[in-house]
């Protein structure tokens, strides 16, 4: 869905959204904005709960989104 936030400034880029998460055989993975895959995941679950980590990772700023470091799944 292409829409634009009220506080979304003039000429600002809009956003689609799309699905984060894919099946891939057996694992679960989810895609980030920077164009990471993260994975695998035992489940589609699993694969939320990690995304929820990786985003609570780098709103601490204890990593960047270009650090090359991913988060495993266990």
């Amino acid at each position: 869905m292409a829409r634009k936030r009220i506080s979304d400034p003039p000429g600002a880029r809009t956003r689609y959204r799309t699905n984060r998460f894919v099946q891939e055989g057996k694992g679960w993975y989810f895609c980030t904005r920077e164009g990471t895959i993260e994975g695998p995941f035992e489940g589609e679950s699993r694969a939320s709960e990690g995304l929820q980590v990786y985003l609570q990772v780098l709103n601490l700023n204890l990593l960047t989104a270009d650090s090359g470091l991913t988060i495993a799944s266990t």
